[in-house]
């Protein structure tokens, strides 16, 4: 097996309500290693790089105002399959089709079609988590 990193970020709907901690400690009881950890309120800038991917899609203004409308806990983390363990309890993107159980199915809240507020974000996969950490933590070697 190879040890992954994988970059996860609570979006300002979870920080602003205080689930930083949670998020983390189910991190930890899953045993991924918690490699760097900052909060800050992203730039523009930083997001138009982060989800670039998704430039010209209808969510993309709305998703880079709201993830830079407050603080955000960026976080690396280490591990076995990292990045589909990580995404595996975040739950589905949705939170009201996440199973309960997952961050976004116990914490996430339903604000009709708009599903950025959905509590976390994970890496989607090994290479888009080095391109995120390198974006958001580039001393991390």
């Amino acid at each position: 097996m190879t040890t992954e990193r994988s970059l996860v970020l609570v979006k300002p709907d979870g920080f602003s309500r205080g689930l930083t901690g949670a998020v983390l400690a189910r991190i930890e009881r899953k045993g991924y290693r918690l490699v760097a950890l900052e909060i800050r309120t992203p730039t523009r800038e930083l997001l138009i790089q982060h989800y670039a991917e998704h430039e010209g899609k209808p969510f993309f203004e709305p998703l880079v105002a709201f993830m830079s409308s407050g603080p955000v806990t960026a976080v690396v983390i280490e591990g076995e399959r990292c990045v589909e363990g990580f995404r595996s309890i975040a739950g589905a993107t949705d939170p009201t089709k996440a199973a309960p159980g997952s961050i976004r199915g116990d914490f996430g809240r339903d604000f009709g079609h708009d599903v950025t507020q959905n509590v976390v974000h994970g890496s989607d996969s090994p290479e888009s988590a080095a391109r995120e950490v390198g974006l958001w933590f580039p001393g991390l070697t």
